[in-house]
């Protein structure tokens, strides 16, 4: 059952990366209004809005701004933002295929960014159905290994979470990913908050239901340039790819 998800890896490691630069907030910011102004202010009443604050506490978001966002996309506050969301679908080096989700506010801007984004760093968009049908719709949540007072192990997740419809736990190092269901996806974070475990974040996400190996540093690393540029935009919310790199060639890249 166990996994090694490369992508998922690498990911979380580029999303440490971003809280440092502070890119992320903007974007966790955006989650959070989008589901309060979909399912209500109150987190009780709403995983969606849960899940989006626990992600962004996780990141060391102050508790004002999430706060702001609640009010603005809840209707409680003024200035908020009617964002929609919009996927592109991209082909990148060797084959290597890209779903660019956006929540922006201005979608031929966004579309004007991405598709410049694409051009320039070796990319081509793609016609839509021919990349999001190599991706499926999962569950997805984050435990970090070491906990408060204690370590969890692969073990402890799937016993806390294979009744709540947990299908795969993957190792990306410092942490495990458990990936369910889209609709198991609040059931499983449930459960791991039954057992005691706490979990860094819980949400649905693309998968690929196939990947692409790239065992090449240097095509490797101009897949991970064509992610980059298109993560960096502001209306760009999350990348997800198929692209499959080993660890040693991850290395060649960082080095």
């Amino acid at each position: 059952m166990s996994g090694h998800s490369k992508w998922a890896t690498t990911k979380h490691k580029k999303a440490a990366i971003d809280a440092k630069r502070g890119k992320l907030f903007a974007k966790l910011i955006k989650n959070i209004e989008i589901a309060a102004k979909m399912g209500g202010p109150d987190p009780a009443g709403n995983p969606t809005l849960y899940d989006a604050i626990q992600k962004a506490k996780k990141q060391s978001v102050p508790n004002k701004n999430i706060d702001s966002a609640v009010k603005r996309g809840g209707g409680l506050e003024g200035g908020g933002v009617n964002y929609e969301t919009i996927m592109y679908e991209v082909y990148g080096p060797q084959g290597v295929a890209l779903l660019v989700e956006c929540l922006t506010d201005n979608k031929n801007r966004a579309a004007m960014e991405v598709r410049t984004a694409v051009t320039r760093n070796g990319g081509t968009m793609a016609d839509p159905g021919s990349v999001s049908r190599l991706f499926t719709r999962k569950g997805v949540v984050v435990v970090a290994k070491s906990q408060e007072g204690k370590d969890v192990s692969e073990d402890d997740v799937l016993e806390a979470t294979l009744d709540a419809g947990a299908e795969e736990v993957a190792d990306l190092g410092e942490a495990f990913e458990v990936q369910s269901e889209a609709s198991d996806v609040v059931a499983v974070r449930t459960a791991l908050q039954a057992a005691g475990i706490d979990y860094d974040s819980a949400e649905v996400q693309f998968v690929a239901s196939m990947d692409i190996p790239v065992a090449d540093a240097d095509a490797a690393g101009k897949v991970f340039k064509l992610i980059d540029a298109v993560d960096d935009l502001d209306d760009v919310q999350n990348v997800f790819t198929n692209a499959d790199v080993p660890d040693e060639v991850m290395e060649a890249v960082d080095a």
